[in-house]
């Protein structure tokens, strides 16, 4: 009871805040000298504050807090679809990538983020470019890799893995060291939940998944794959960026260890 009166306390004074500054911003847009500076003040307050607090209060109403086979936002909103699952270390992991073309993502910092600014406004290569934190299991994505497509950094595959909790088991009763997300990054926009800017991926999550997949597979023909038709039910839904996404339901599991094999799937 106590944590709630703080919460709803918590969000009417973010509300007071924000009707106070809005109401200077649109004064100045109606009766000030200058539109454009109070015009981008609305939008930074929206996209990167006012936002952000409003989804991260309102997700933990109506999202589950358990896994389904989503990801979560850093605002709380659901992410994109969990698509593979691997067995193996994380060294097994990383060499297995880098093998087949993929590189470890930068991490998320300004420094990385103002890089990414400027090698997309100028179209320069930027191969490491970070990603966006998404969330599993409560904690953001431990590894990243990205291929990027003809050195143009508005476009490229991408995919994010976390490890699983110890002595935890997926639904079905099957069993992985990690879970990730293949998506494909086609082009830079305005996210149409949050406003911000953000890499917008392709609808088709299956394709980037199954790409991923092949990747590792022709890079290693030892690697075992053994999919889990109809994990999920498929369905046609939006990421945390507004995005349209559709999976099959499909979860491939990817045997880095084919020794091991016995003892996950």
């Amino acid at each position: 009871m106590l944590k709630t009166l703080i919460r709803l306390l918590y969000l009417l004074t973010l509300v007071i805040i924000c009707s106070f500054i809005y109401t200077f911003f649109f004064s100045e847009i109606f009766f000030g000298s200058s539109i454009i500076i109070p015009v981008i003040g609305i939008w930074v307050l929206s996209a990167y504050f006012f936002l952000p607090h409003i989804h991260r209060w309102f997700s933990r109403i109506y999202i589950p807090n358990y896994f389904f086979g989503r990801t979560r936002t850093s605002d709380g909103l659901l992410g994109d679809p969990v698509n593979v699952a691997v067995i193996g270390s994380k060294k097994q992991l990383i060499d297995s990538m880098e093998k087949s073309g993929w590189a470890i993502a930068d991490e998320l910092s300004f420094k990385t983020s103002l890089k990414t600014v400027y090698a997309s406004l100028l179209r320069k290569s930027y191969s490491t470019a970070p990603v966006s934190s998404l969330y599993l299991f409560h904690k953001k994505q431990e590894l990243a890799f990205q291929k990027e497509i003809n050195s143009n950094p508005h476009k490229r595959h991408h995919v994010r893995f976390w490890p699983t909790p110890k002595k935890w088991w997926l639904p079905g009763g099957y069993r992985a060291d990690w879970l990730g997300a293949a998506t494909y990054d086609r082009k830079i926009g305005f996210s149409s939940l949050t406003l911000q800017f953000t890499h917008k991926i392709s609808e088709n999550t299956d394709e980037e998944r199954d790409y991923l997949v092949s990747n590792l597979v022709k890079s290693n023909p030892k690697i075992e794959i053994n999919t889990a038709d109809h994990f999920t039910s498929g369905y046609f839904d939006r990421n945390g960026g507004g995005d349209r996404i559709y999976t099959d339901g499909a979860l491939p599991f990817i045997t880095l260890d084919c020794k091991n094999i016995n003892n996950h799937v």
